[in-house]
């Protein structure tokens, strides 16, 4: 199998959609000698910040010198980055012939009258493989969408469960209220096995705290107030990390915004507990982890001048920790957005949010099937901003706010994380014009 065969394989299961549950992923990961269960793993769910915590946590057990094989979808820049080991994505002779194994486990499946897995139980599946074939020494694995009925979650042992901030989003698969957003996400806590959450809304909390005294999971919640003397601007974070009990650490986080307060403490409990379960990771892993931890479209400088920024806000809370970082990072510069987002989204919320601090608006449409029509997201974001326009293309709205620009300006460009790549590509076409 080559890799383009691969992909086309993977592009046909499309047609067999999300189906939420662990019986499909079971039964092809049996025909694949479970490997799974042979993996060190950390498994992280929430609705934000979950990519930046595996991340930084990768990047600190990099540091320490084991080799670390992370899976986070979705792609936004290119496809491949959903696997990595040691910060390189899959090669395709790998993903084909991982693939390839995948595939013939599917037929198998089928043959016996079982459903034909969905894409995502492949790429699951495809990473388990993947990361054992290649000797791991732990994984960090990020859930798709939800928890309890993830494809990731069949998992029986993982070292330890991550809950980033939990907060509205996938309503329609994982319920209308935050108490059963968060019984979802709280699926993950297996029996005995220690669990690291954000400070979490108290109805949250509630939730993921009676889940863990029902696993006899031991609970540690990230308190900010471990976090001393914090600055940070657009160029990344420097704070003081006080544990209760541990060494004060000096700190430089290369990430930035408002929400990397709650995700780095995360990672660094992640750390802590790793530790104490007998990784060898030095307070000097954790300080050069940090320093080198890259997260591509997360309040991401992509231009100094003007200085354009790429952030995936693309639900309420992730709004809110935005509108946080502008004010913390920007508050005499004028800032013009270029927006795009998908119809599934509440994305009035987000205008909400967050137009009170733009001087210009530029609207777009993504080039996804759930996207928004720009004249529509135009339409909304009029009725609350004096200066709004719809643009027909990503390049056309970035030439816009270039050409508007002041020597201060600040280019903000948020939404759906799906047409983040159409930026970056914008962008390189922009620059070489």
């Amino acid at each position: 199998m080559t890799y383009e065969e691969a992909r086309a394989f993977l592009e046909e299961t499309k047609q067999y959609g999300s189906i939420p549950g662990l019986e499909s992923i079971r039964a092809l990961m049996e025909k694949l000698s479970n490997v799974q269960e042979k993996l060190k793993i950390i498994h992280v769910a929430g609705t934000n910040g979950k990519g930046s915590v595996c991340a930084m946590t990768a990047e600190i057990l990099r540091e320490a010198g084991y080799r670390v094989g992370t899976y986070a979808s979705p792609a936004v820049f290119s496809y491949e980055e959903i696997f990595k080991i040691d910060g390189d994505t899959i090669a395709g002779e790998d993903y084909a012939a991982c693939m390839e194994r995948v595939k013939s486990a599917c037929t198998s499946l089928v043959s016996e009258g079982r459903s034909h897995p969905t894409s995502f139980e492949i790429e699951t599946a495809l990473a388990f493989l993947y990361f054992y074939r290649k000797k791991c020494d732990i994984v960090v694995l990020e859930t798709g969408m939800g928890g309890a009925l993830d494809a990731t979650n069949l998992i029986e042992h993982p070292l330890v469960c991550v809950l980033t901030d939990i907060s509205r989003d996938h309503m329609a698969f994982l319920g209308e209220s935050l108490e059963e957003i968060a019984k979802e996400k709280a699926g993950i806590i297996k029996k005995g096995c220690p669990v690291i959450s954000a400070c979490q809304r108290p109805e949250v909390m509630e939730v993921i705290r009676k889940k863990a005294e029902t696993m006899e999971a031991k609970l540690f919640v990230a308190d900010l107030e471990a976090m001393k003397e914090v600055r940070y601007d657009a160029e990344g974070m420097d704070f003081v990390y006080q544990p209760l009990h541990g060494k004060r650490l000096a700190l430089h986080l290369s990430l930035t915004g408002e929400y990397q307060k709650r995700n780095v403490l995360l990672a660094l409990l992640a750390a802590e507990q790793l530790q104490r379960c007998g990784y060898r990771i030095a307070n000097s892993d954790i300080a050069n982890g940090l320093k080198k931890a890259r997260w591509a479209g997360r309040f991401e400088t992509i231009c100094k001048e003007p200085r354009i920024i790429l952030d995936g806000a693309h639900n309420e809370g992730a709004a809110r920790e935005l509108r946080r970082t502008i004010e913390n990072c920007f508050t005499n510069c004028p800032i013009t957005y270029i927006i795009g987002v998908l119809a599934d989204k509440e994305y009035e919320k987000i205008l909400e949010l967050l137009l009170p601090y733009a001087r210009k608006v530029y609207t777009v449409t993504p080039d996804n099937q759930r996207a928004l029509c720009s004249e529509i997201l135009c339409e909304k974001a009029g009725k609350l901003h004096p200066d709004v326009t719809s643009e027909k293309s990503v390049a056309d709205a970035l030439e816009h706010a270039v050409a508007g620009a002041g020597s201060s300006e600040v280019i903000l460009i948020f939404g759906s994380l799906s047409y983040l790549r159409e930026v970056k590509e914008a962008y390189m076409a922009w620059r070489k014009s």
